[in-house]
């Protein structure tokens, strides 16, 4: 109960390093999942809208890199940001841009496979519709992927849920540097094994309402789409 208390009081007092951690946990995890979408949501309605060799193989990947453990892309992108990797003259390497370049990497193919199971269905439903009226390529992808728009908001949000979660990627890239690349699920795990419980169980309470937000927001949007395809 006193450390419950002395997180508490470490919320309740916007403590200096807390509000840090914070800030920067959801930085890196909010652009991370901005470049995701940015790459994968038009990858994933390409994927449902157009027939082309080697799209199974694709699709086949993506789903298999959904279980793509963290440590691996994190020790994948050390390697290429690594001096003697292929960027390591970029300097990236124990920055906070390289955390995002990882939990992009974890991410994207959340969002492609998420946003191809949400437009494959509907392409089929609206192809006679579009072919009538000529609509080309690209116009295919912008009205689906607009008429799709609650999915693809909660495609963003799952993988938004998985970037902030994140701690094995993170902790490779970046390195755990104090005011640098402390992100809070890397101060959870070094704090708690210095057994500075108080920091640790302030952040996991953070976390805990972060995921508790987002699930509030999926299944809100979730019932409103279905109430809005109803109407």
């Amino acid at each position: 109960m006193d450390t419950l208390s002395a997180a508490w009081t470490l919320l309740l007092t916007a403590d200096a390093e807390l509000m840090g951690i914070i800030g920067l946990s959801l930085r890196v995890s909010l652009t991370a999942t901005l470049i995701a979408t940015l790459i994968g949501a038009p990858i994933g309605a390409a994927l449902a809208i157009w027939r082309f060799p080697g799209r199974r193989l694709v699709l086949l990947l993506a789903s298999t890199l959904m279980a793509l453990p963290p440590v691996v892309a994190g020790l994948f992108v050390y390697l290429a940001l690594s001096r003697a990797g292929p960027l390591g003259e970029l300097g990236l390497l124990f920055t906070p841009a390289a955390m995002i370049v990882a939990q992009s990497i974890l991410i994207l193919p959340i969002i492609i496979a998420l946003v191809h199971a949400a437009i494959q269905p509907m392409q089929r439903e609206y192809d006679d519709m579009l072919t009538s009226v000529a609509a080309g390529p690209w116009l295919r992808v912008r009205t689906l992927m607009w008429d799709a728009r609650f999915v693809l908001v909660t495609a963003v949000l799952a993988g938004f849920g998985r970037a902030i979660a994140e701690v094995g990627a993170v902790l490779i890239v970046g390195g755990n540097i104090a005011g640098v690349t402390r992100v809070m699920t890397t101060t959870i795990a070094l704090e708690t094994s210095k057994g500075n419980l108080e920091l640790a169980l302030a952040l996991g309470l953070i976390l805990m309402f972060i995921a508790f937000a987002v699930n509030v927001v999926m299944q809100g949007l979730t019932r409103f789409g279905r109430q809005y395809e109803v109407a």
